[in-house]
């Protein structure tokens, strides 16, 4: 009985764990998470740049998985390459052990504290004070199963059956390997598989080894995550399971050296597992990072190319479906979703062919510009056939609909008439933006870019909390776009001639950005309208 509640205690330690590694990252996504996307999307310019992007946003997703399966749609979309997708992903690992070295500091009587502050500022309200809360009470709940750990594994410590099965598991290194990376994949992170291998006595080489299949575990978890994504994004957590599997490979025959080495180190950050963490992610990145052109091949090699995946696009409109209003309903707004895929596919384009200077990725705009205005008019068209025994709410629906796709085509023709000949014309005259207005530009790009994939999840989720956040990023792109301009006439003035060259290019590059984001942010009107949430006008009542 004794064993049975010493099992259930140690399980429950985990879960409480987990579930504040959980609150961790969706407090630190709903306060920050489109800053943390902008630090992927933008850092990626250079290998330093990649590499601390990796970190923080490891540091604030509390998860390397996270920032992996982030990573690997960024691939997915054509906003990172995969390159620079790779070296994201060694700053992960290494910001997933500066991580555990936080949380297993010795700062355990603070949970309550960040807990009652974390409860405080959700009080509050507010986006980022909610979660900033959230990530608050996660870091607190993370401290105190910490606490639960040492508890529960107390009785572990002075086991006979563990002390006479822990010498045949330090003899069985690859069986230690694969069950620790088991209990990684299992709970989806390695910085709870760690947290919980320096829970307990163990012998220091077998802490070393599973150290190294916990490893292993966390980058498997986002391959198995990723497998419904592109080729190429599945390359990126492929290359990182390689790299991970390769470290582990070489590094499990000197695990004996490396834990005396470690022992007889003046610094100690938070017991053997965790200091060996950092120190193996560390030393992978070093390594790693010059042959990471060979990384990248060796993944192509892996998951090579698939010339015979269809290139057609599904078609959703079902003339026989028009006699059953809500089957026909949920074809078209299939076929939007679709449509939408490809107006963020022409701004993906435009954006590339911004930043690299090559004109290349802007003949897939005309073309895809053309398809969506057909295919815009085949949507009204057919939801105009909806037989009479539709009700009042299926016409509304259907009219949201509409509302929505004529956005959409909106959108496409900003991309195709306003975005894509400016960006030919900057490629054509050989225009350079000064640096602060190049980074402006960017960075509203990649800030539209991801206000359309959230007015994608709007339109199918109808969810009021993301309508409001949509709403609220409404906001921010206008203060964005006014301050840029500011900072351009400012620029002006001091009289740089990047500016001056480029002065009414930037401009218009700001106003179009500006107008799709308004198009975008119109699908959350009518769900706000009905929870009474918006006002008739924007003007101040006397």
């Amino acid at each position: 009985m004794a064993s049975i509640l010493g099992l259930l205690q140690l399980a429950g330690a985990v879960a409480l764990l987990l579930f504040g590694l959980a609150l961790v990252r969706d407090g630190m996504v709903d306060a920050f998470g489109l800053r943390m996307k902008m630090i992927l999307g933008e850092g990626t310019r250079t290998g330093p740049r990649a590499f601390a992007s990796g970190v923080v946003a490891t540091l604030g997703l509390q998860s390397s998985t996270a920032t992996a399966l982030l990573t690997a749609s960024f691939v997915h979309r054509e906003m990172i390459g995969i390159r620079m997708a790779q070296i994201v992903l060694l700053g992960a690992n290494v910001g997933t052990a500066v991580t555990a070295v936080i949380v297993s500091a010795d700062i355990g009587a603070a949970a309550p504290v960040l807990v009652l502050l974390g409860y405080a500022l959700r009080r509050r309200g507010g986006t980022v004070g909610t979660g900033v809360g959230t990530a608050l009470i996660g870091i607190g709940l993370m401290l105190l199963s910490l606490t639960l750990l040492g508890q529960a594994t107390e009785p572990l410590r002075s086991s006979a059956q563990l002390a006479a099965f822990l010498p045949m598991l330090d003899d069985a290194r690859p069986v230690a390997l694969v069950f620790a990376a088991g209990v990684a994949m299992l709970c989806s992170s390695s910085l709870a598989a760690v947290l919980l291998i320096g829970s307990l006595a163990l012998p220091p080489e077998l802490t070393i080894v599973l150290m190294l299949g916990a490893n292993l575990g966390g980058a498997a978890a986002p391959v198995m995550a990723s497998a419904g994504l592109d080729v190429a994004a599945r390359r990126v957590t492929v290359g990182n399971l390689a790299v991970r599997g390769i470290g582990c490979l070489i590094a499990l025959p000197f695990a004996g050296p490396a834990a005396a080495a470690l022992i007889a180190a003046p610094v100690d950050l938070g017991g053997l597992a965790v200091t060996s963490h950092l120190a193996f992610n560390l030393l992978l990145a070093a390594v790693i990072w010059p042959f990471n052109g060979l990384v990248c091949a060796l993944a192509l090699r892996l998951i090579p190319d698939d010339d015979h995946a269809a290139a057609t696009a599904p078609r959703w409109l079902d003339g026989d479906a028009l006699d059953s209003p809500p089957l026909a309903l949920n074809g078209a707004r299939r076929e939007v979703l679709d449509i939408g895929d490809a107006v963020e596919r022409m701004l993906i384009q435009t954006r590339a062919a911004f930043r690299k200077d090559d004109p290349a990725p802007l003949a897939e705009v005309s073309a895809i510009e053309d398809q969506v205005d057909r295919r815009q008019s085949q949507v009204k068209n057919y939801l105009s056939r909806l037989t009479g025994e539709a009700t009042e709410a299926e016409r509304r629906q259907s009219i949201g609909i509409l509302d929505y796709v004529i956005n959409l085509e909106h959108i496409g023709d900003i991309i195709d008439k306003g975005l894509a000949p400016e960006v030919r014309k900057k490629i054509g005259l050989g225009l350079r933006f000064s640096s602060e207005g190049y980074h402006e530009l960017d960075a509203l790009f990649l800030m539209t870019q991801e206000n359309l994939r959230m007015a994608q999840a709007v339109f199918l989720t109808r969810d009021r909390d993301m309508a409001r956040r949509l709403m609220e990023q409404k906001v921010e792109i206008r203060n964005l776009e006014r301050q840029s301009a500011q900072r351009h006439l400012i620029r002006l003035r001091e009289g740089q001639s990047a500016s001056r060259e480029t002065s009414s290019l930037h401009l218009d590059l700001l106003r179009d950005l500006k107008r799709i984001n308004a198009h975008a942010v119109s699908v959350a009107h009518p769900i706000l309208d009905e929870e009474g949430l918006l006002i008739e006008s924007r003007l101040r009542s006397h």
